[in-house]
């Protein structure tokens, strides 16, 4: 696709990286028919190819206008688009540049302004996240029956038992933000999984937010802000021989993984976020290369449906993890339909698109049931809640099924 770049842009790297990203799409149209907002909606700009349109228009005539911020808002940056590309387009890097660029053309209404700006003071930070369910919980039964269950039970921790000797293998958990604090029985239960397969799971402190929240909002300086505060703080565990950096949340591991792509150009901090990216490796991956027999007879066993988040499948090129490591414990799976599309939550997404959102949440509840499921299991906090909102089922994490502990 040939772009010439307005001469706003001529010394723009990052309008130049876009340049490149678009001149690589062949217009084929392959990506519209796995594109879930596409799917909903019929209309060419809710597509992938559409969307490459209003950036490639935007770059070349140096002016963006509403309707362009409106449907690359619309976008989930599932990229599944880049699963189903045959010309290897990096479509989800492509949305993150123009929601960029765009942000700094238009001027967004007040109130869209606020719930976008409150998202990156909240959600990053499990200490506001945690007084925000805990009002959430005391008014619940106020609220209109839609938003009422999408505010979570809280999770009460098992009492810390006798500490245990420090094992030769250890890996550096994220802690990660909204998981920490409305589901922390995930970290908690990995950490004991983990340490019967002979793995210290170490929880550093000073570490916080991947920084997805803001740089998918358009907060591109906050974000990177929020990763190299993750890289300072898991330095020295690196050097001390940490062998993986382990996300138990797929929105936060695929972030992990562009670390190095997103400070390459930083001399400070160049060389050591692409060493985390090397090292970074979502819980399933953990789990994958080591052997689960001695979880066979522990495991949960109910009929499971799978849901793989679109950052585990489409994002890091997981697909089919969950469904082999819970097959080899002995977990019985039920039959699902449309594995492809997204649940509708994609971070702050249920938030700021919540119609679109709870069209794609129906449609995904309705594929998971084919198969009458007891319970269903997936790898991502924001897949958790939004699922568990409406699910007449219970929806866990899946690391939770070889938990040990848990009996019920």
């Amino acid at each position: 696709m040939y772009l010439k770049l307005h001469s706003d842009y001529e010394g723009d790297a990052l309008a130049r990286e876009a340049a490149d990203i678009i001149k690589s799409c062949v217009h084929c149209g392959f990506c519209n028919a796995t594109c879930p907002t596409y799917q909903e909606l019929f209309d060419e700009r809710d597509g992938p190819r559409g969307r490459i349109y209003l950036i490639k228009h935007m770059l070349e005539s140096g002016q963006a206008g509403n309707a362009t911020r409106m449907h690359l808002d619309r976008c989930l940056t599932c990229r599944a688009c880049e699963t189903t590309c045959p010309s290897g387009v990096r479509y989800g890097r492509l949305a993150d540049i123009g929601r960029e660029i765009v942000e700094q053309k238009t001027r967004r209404p007040l109130a869209d302004s606020l719930k976008r700006s409150l998202a990156r003071k909240i959600f990053p930070f499990p200490g506001r996240v945690r007084l925000l369910l805990g009002t959430g919980r005391i008014a619940q039964w106020f609220l209109p029956p839609r938003l009422r269950h999408q505010v979570p039970p809280r999770q009460v921790l098992p009492r810390p038992g006798v500490a245990q000797p420090p094992l030769q293998r250890t890996m550096i958990v994220l802690a990660g933000c909204v998981q920490a604090a409305a589901t922390p029985r995930t970290n908690d239960a990995a950490r004991r999984v983990l340490r019967r397969l002979g793995i210290d799971l170490i929880d550093v402190a000073s570490a916080g937010c991947c920084g997805a929240v803001s740089y998918h909002l358009a907060a591109r300086d906050e974000g990177l802000d929020f990763m190299k505060r993750n890289v300072d703080a898991w330095w020295p565990y690196i050097e001390a021989g940490a062998e993986a950096i382990v996300s138990t949340a797929t929105g936060c591991g695929v972030m992990l993984d562009d670390y190095g792509d997103l400070l390459k150009d930083d001399p400070v901090y160049a060389a050591r976020a692409r060493r985390v990216s090397e090292l970074a490796k979502d819980l399933s991956e953990v789990l994958e290369a080591e052997d689960l027999s001695v979880f066979r007879d522990s495991v949960v066993k109910r009929a499971t449906a799978v849901h793989c988040p679109c950052t585990l499948s489409h994002g890091q090129k997981l697909d089919g993890s969950l469904e082999r490591i819970l097959e080899r414990a002995g977990v019985p799976l039920v039959a699902t339909s449309e594995k492809h599309l997204c649940c509708g939550s994609a971070g702050t997404y249920s938030l700021l698109q919540p119609e679109i959102s709870r069209r794609l949440l129906d449609r995904k509840l309705a594929a998971l049931s084919v198969g009458k499921p007891e319970q269903i299991v997936t790898a991502n906090i924001g897949c958790q809640l939004h699922l568990g909102s409406q699910s007449e089922v219970p929806v866990r994490h899946w690391i939770e099924l070889f938990d040990v502990g848990d009996g019920d």
